[in-house]
């Protein structure tokens, strides 16, 4: 079986590495046309045959569609793949432009449910697809949208984008505390949240940061109005040129819940940061599963908004807590809620890790995705 993968970029998206290396374990051909970055070297010692060539829509320039269209058709003929798998919005809306005549069998790997959340992209996803395309979802809430939305079931299938605990190597033997360097009392209860900043997007109707860090100081100045002992670290930089918008919710931090916020910019020492937390939040208004893998993994009670794929790992008081998203009281609640039951956080963290496991296994995940490969190839019913 051959596949020929697309990806937009070569920085980052370490999950499309590990599931193209697990895929060439289980036997697929796997080739992958991403552009020059230095993820290529990683994909090639897995065994992945690579292709430089830039498979994304350009937008800003549409003409150029055209040449890289030519060129990437040319690219598909020469590989003669059974499959195509296309893991981003711009790869997929390229794909199915440059193989608008060709009986190609292809695959939109939904990466996260933003684009279906919003009705010109939404449509912009269903119009563009014809009787050779088909969709992955990567949690429940995309696959059921698809539904929603009238794509046959059978056109659907259901993959994670899985990690493993052995992904994270997460150090709980510091030299310096963070409460240490920041100068907080040993009693203080630290909460942490780990993501870049993405500034707010006007014709998407953002107000807000995608995140939801302006969310969690205004739940942070309402729970310093019961408990004075808390303290929140964001962790991450902005992305991209958004580094005025990360300068603005720093200067909001201060006003609104001043001193309780401290912003410790990129970080490469995540891995230390993380056992370090109290409790881990991600009250992001848009997302796949998030960041709650990677702090359910460490062994962090975990709180996250209602969206995407979080439901999908955390049970409210069950592997986590959660509230509702865009909501400051609601989140504070749960802080506090997380706060006052340290017996019933440590029994979270044990279900959590049992579920994170269970759900976000690197192997099973990608076995998924053979499956579907079959399925589609074979002809038989696919999805639920």
């Amino acid at each position: 079986m051959v596949v020929l993968h697309l990806l937009k970029t070569a920085v980052g998206a370490s999950w499309a590495l590990r599931q193209t290396t697990e895929l060439v374990k289980l036997g697929v051909e796997v080739h992958l046309a991403l552009p020059d970055g230095p993820m290529v070297d990683k994909y090639r010692a897995a065994g992945v045959k690579v292709h430089l060539l830039d498979p994304s829509l350009e937008i800003k320039k549409p003409w150029l569609n055209f040449s890289k269209a030519k060129a990437f058709k040319k690219l598909v003929e020469e590989i003669n793949p059974d499959l195509v798998h296309s893991h981003f919005v711009a790869t997929t809306l390229f794909m199915r432009f440059a193989m608008r005549k060709m009986k190609i069998k292809k695959i939109f790997h939904v990466p996260g449910p933003l684009h279906l959340e919003h009705k010109i992209f939404r449509t912009l996803d269903l119009w563009s697809a014809n009787q050779f395309d088909y969709w992955m979802a990567s949690c429940l809430w995309t696959r059921q949208a698809y539904q929603r939305f009238g794509v046959e079931p059978s056109r659907i299938g259901l993959a994670y984008y899985g990690v493993n605990a052995s992904d994270f190597t997460f150090n709980r033997d510091v030299e310096e505390s963070l409460k240490e360097k920041l100068g907080l009392p040993q009693e203080t209860f630290l909460l942490g949240m780990v993501a870049f900043f993405y500034a707010p997007k006007a014709y998407l109707g953002q107000k807000r940061g995608l995140k939801g860090h302006e969310d969690l100081i205004d739940a942070i100045a309402i729970v310093k109005q019961i408990h004075q002992n808390v303290a929140c670290v964001f962790v991450g930089g902005p992305w991209g040129d958004t580094a005025p918008y990360f300068e603005s919710v720093k200067t909001y931090a201060q006003q609104k819940a001043p001193g309780a916020c401290h912003f410790l910019g990129h970080r490469n020492d995540v891995p230390a940061l993380y056992p370090q937390f109290d409790l881990a939040v991600h009250p992001s208004h848009s997302e796949n599963v998030g960041g709650a893998v990677e702090s359910m993994y460490a062994g962090v009670a975990t709180l996250t908004s209602d969206v995407g794929g979080f439901p999908d790992l955390v049970i409210d008081g069950e592997t986590g807590y959660m509230a509702e998203s865009k909501n400051p009281q609601s989140i504070a609640q749960k802080i506090i809620q997380a706060m006052e039951s340290s017996e019933e956080r440590l029994q979270m963290i044990e279900n959590a890790s049992k579920k994170v496991a269970s759900v976000m296994n690197v192997q099973d995940n990608a076995k998924q995705v053979k499956d579907f490969y079959v399925q589609i190839l074979s002809g038989n019913q696919v999805g639920a």
